[in-house]
């Protein structure tokens, strides 16, 4: 029921009060719903405009629209909004697709580097949520970005169907060894304790850190059985790859019957073709060096190793020095070798080339 006096205010019904007192409760309710059941409630109790608006944080000229509009059509209409108010709904024309298409696909924001929600909202006149409808039915998405390499090497195909060809069909009285070094491994000290995972939580650790110098770990995987044969250096010249080289080339004679050949595969570095290593090489002709194509990392499986061992030894420790660093690496080297696990190459030459070859297509 409402009744007009001087100033005239809504005048609810029981039932309307306890509808108004449940929207208030209701942990669903809308917001603005909540906001204007309690506006016309402290109406009802008799608060001035003035004070409701102190109140609710609004001003008093929404009180008073609400209270004219109470008057008129009751408290079953709160939820609504008039006919020309609250955010207008934009369409998307055929044409404004084709122009969000055609911007993310073809053009850049100004100074930026990719076009987000918002800018692109911006730009062409519609709502986030609109763009974001488009670029789902024509899967872009301007935010990720996926990086590739091919190698430029002018022999890529015979140095890469040689290396392959020694992974899967290696020769008779032979032993094949991937070789490479991790430069740069670096003892790093948390600057705070790291606390151990729990219920609900991850391993926890500090972003800074102390530096305590680096080392570099030369090693060489026999691609036969997955042993690993390893050693640190302070440094990664031509004379650090030449003494390992030797090195292992002493414990293959030695554990291998006369007349065993060594092929050792290796990447490009400038190191690997030193001249003092051709001339080593030049005397020993049972050591034949076969060479990954150029930025071709991925065709040395002893980086299959390097990438285990940063993953499960090295980036989530913390080392008070260069020669804790080296323990580890050597505890690494032990469980790995132990474990008799061998890193197996699957793909052949020709999947290798197609895979390449419809990166070049697309």
């Amino acid at each position: 029921m409402i009744h007009l006096g001087m100033t005239p205010r809504p005048s609810l019904s029981a039932a309307e009060r306890a509808q108004l007192e449940a929207t208030l409760r209701s942990p669903t309710a809308p917001q603005r719903l909540v906001r204007r059941s309690q506006l016309v409630l402290l109406l009802d109790e008799g608060h001035s405009e003035s004070e409701i608006a102190r109140r609710l944080g609004c001003c008093r000229a929404t009180v008073a629209r609400w209270r004219k509009r109470v008057l008129t059509t009751g408290v079953g209409r709160l939820g609504r909004d008039r006919a020309g108010r609250g955010r207008k709904k934009t369409t998307l024309t055929p044409a404004k697709v084709t122009e969000i298409v055609d911007l993310t696909r073809l053009e850049k924001p100004h100074a930026q580097t990719q076009w987000s929600l918002r800018t692109m909202a911006v730009r062409v006149g519609v709502a986030p949520s609109s763009v974001q409808k488009v670029w789902k039915a024509h899967q872009l998405q301007p935010h990720r970005v996926e990086r590739w390499k091919l190698s430029l090497d002018p022999d890529f195909a015979g140095k890469l169907a040689d290396v392959v060809g020694l992974y899967l069909a290696p020769p008779e009285q032979a032993v094949v060894l991937s070789i490479d070094e991790k430069s740069q491994i670096q003892a790093l000290e948390r600057a705070q304790p790291i606390l151990p995972l729990r219920e609900g939580l991850p391993e926890r650790q500090t972003c800074d850190y102390r530096r305590h110098g680096t080392t570099t770990l030369f090693a060489a995987l026999n691609v036969l059985d997955g042993k690993v044969r390893g050693k640190c250096y302070p440094r990664h010249t031509h004379a650090e790859f030449l003494s390992f080289l030797q090195e292992v080339h002493g414990e293959v004679l030695a554990a291998t019957a006369p007349g065993v050949q060594l092929h050792v595969i290796a990447d490009n570095y400038a190191t690997h073709k030193h001249p003092a290593v051709k001339e080593w090489l030049a005397a020993h002709p049972e050591v034949h060096m076969h060479f990954t194509p150029t930025g071709c990392s991925w065709a040395n499986l002893i980086e299959r190793f390097f990438a285990a061992l940063t993953t499960k030894r090295i980036r989530r420790d913390s080392f008070r020095s260069v020669a804790e660093v080296e323990q580890a690496i050597a505890e690494f080297l032990a469980h790995h070798n132990e474990s008799g696990k061998a890193y197996v190459w699957k793909k052949s030459f020709e999947q290798i080339v197609r895979a390449i070859n419809r990166c070049y297509r697309n």
